[in-house]
């Protein structure tokens, strides 16, 4: 099906000026985000800046993406101020050769989940503001000085995570006709139309990605500039078969080889365990975990006890696991590959239990606070303008119970599984054919191992640790 065919949606869609409405939206609701952080109350639960941020935008990013695709980037409101900063200042170097690929983007994903949760930023409005003000100012630096879309590609740890979450989205961008393709003489879909007097210049895709050798939704933020910019209305929004483009060996546009890119297989590994490591650290058996080592290296700050969970949980642990997997299958492997093209290739398998750990989890948060956004909206109303004008906030609403809400995560957490299961299969019969069981079988116990982690971790209770128990 393709979605820009439908009546209304489709029709929203191909309006050359619906991403700037759906960016101006968020703008708007970023601006509310940072203001009422900077100037109102500090408390948690009644300042948009935490309750926006770590209820309601986590969760509803992490559902548009399985439901939809990477709807976020589509609306990135930083896209918006940096076109507006390029109108006046002109960008005019390249991003830098040794700064490309996703090294950089993954170091910075992982240090945000760190300052996450080393400053408690669910609980500080301030530090949220000025987090989401940085985080614009680096997107309008970056994409100013550099041409493209050099921080969406190679910086910004959330597009990142959407570029990995959303290969298992339900669509894609992708050509209708590829005869069509190869017959076209302007490639406007990836050089933008040319400058002519009096018509309005529409760029083409900014990340690289030529959509006749386009595979999947990685490095896609969903922009829509190749469907406005194709004379020959010749690029769907068309549903697939989520996770089918890990399977795809070919070269693909901007990306080149996915087996070859260790840079992608890390941050699918990272993206995974980072899922389990974010859930872990909200509950009662890692506030008790935190205590026992500190108190064994003698730590009297927070973070060298919280480095040592994450150095384990996304480096360590992760290293172990996926290395001891590889050099099983490479026992029973056809060619003898090395270890680091069995490891790369299998890799991507474990993003289908990852996603499901991560919508159990900020799934969680937005099922079980989703309506205290109408009281502190409310609230916001009362701080900026002195009067009720949306009436009198009324602090019970909240959400669904958490004993509702668990079934829901196991749902999730077992789809990801048997979608992890799946992929693995899938790989085996891939690239060893001739003994696909006995390759799979490391990965299927990886697996049954996160499984297994992660639904212990969502089954304990969670703790309150914006208050460090160092001070």
């Amino acid at each position: 099906m393709n979605i820009l065919r439908l009546p209304f949606l489709g029709a929203f869609l191909r309006w050359r000026h619906a991403r700037v409405v759906l960016q101006v939206v968020l703008l708007i609701a970023a601006i509310a985000v940072v203001l009422h952080g900077l100037v109102g109350p500090q408390l948690a639960p009644r300042n948009l800046a935490t309750v926006v941020t770590s209820i309601h935008w986590r969760g509803f990013l992490i559902l548009a993406i399985v439901g939809v695709g990477n709807l976020f980037c589509t609306a990135c409101p930083m896209v918006l101020a940096r076109d507006a900063s390029r109108r006046v200042f002109h960008p005019a170097l390249r991003w830098p050769r040794w700064l490309r690929g996703k090294w950089l983007g993954l170091a910075l994903l992982i240090a945000v989940l760190f300052s996450y949760e080393l400053f408690d930023l669910w609980s500080q409005p301030r530090a949220t503001a000025w987090l989401v003000l940085g985080y614009f100012g680096l997107a309008i630096v970056i994409d100013t000085v550099f041409k493209g879309a050099s921080f969406c590609k190679h910086v910004c740890p959330i597009g990142q995570f959407n570029f990995t979450a959303s290969t298992m989205s339900p669509t894609e961008l992708r050509i209708v006709d590829r005869e069509t393709c190869l017959t076209c003489r302007t490639s406007d879909c990836i050089k933008g139309t040319p400058v002519e007097a009096g018509h309005h210049v529409q760029r083409g895709c900014e990340l690289g990605l030529f959509l006749p050798m386009k595979v999947g939704n990685l490095d896609c933020t969903m922009c829509l500039d190749c469907v406005h910019a194709c004379p020959h209305d010749n690029i769907a929004l068309a549903t697939r078969t989520p996770g089918a483009e890990l399977l795809e060996r070919g070269r693909r546009s901007g990306i080149g080889r996915l087996q070859q890119r260790a840079d992608l297989a890390a941050l699918a590994v990272v993206f995974t365990f980072a899922a389990l490591v974010s859930a872990f650290a909200m509950t009662s058996p890692a506030y008790a975990v935190e205590q026992r080592l500190a108190a064994t290296i003698g730590a009297r700050a927070e973070w060298p006890v919280l480095a040592i969970i994450f150095g384990v949980g996304l480096l360590l642990a992760p290293a172990l696991l996926v290395s001891t997997a590889g050099a099983i299958t490479r026992l029973f492997s056809d060619d003898r590959g090395s270890l680091r093209a069995t490891v790369r290739a299998y890799a991507y398998a474990l993003i289908p239990i990852g996603l499901g750990v991560w919508v159990a989890h900020y799934g969680f948060h937005l099922l079980t606070g989703v309506l205290t956004i109408v009281p502190v909206v409310q609230s916001a109303t009362i701080d900026a303008f002195g009067h009720a004008l949306l009436g009198g906030p009324f602090w019970g609403w909240v959400g669904l119970q958490p004993g509702a809400v668990f079934p829901i995560q196991l749902g999730c957490v077992v789809l990801g599984a048997a979608g992890s299961m799946a992929m693995v299969q899938a790989i085996s019969q891939r690239d060893q054919p001739s003994r696909p069981m006995l390759a799979s079988a490391p990965w299927l116990a990886l697996v049954l191992l996160l499984t297994t982690a992660a639904l212990w971790i969502l089954s304990q209770p969670m703790e309150m640790r914006a208050v460090s128990f160092f001070g």
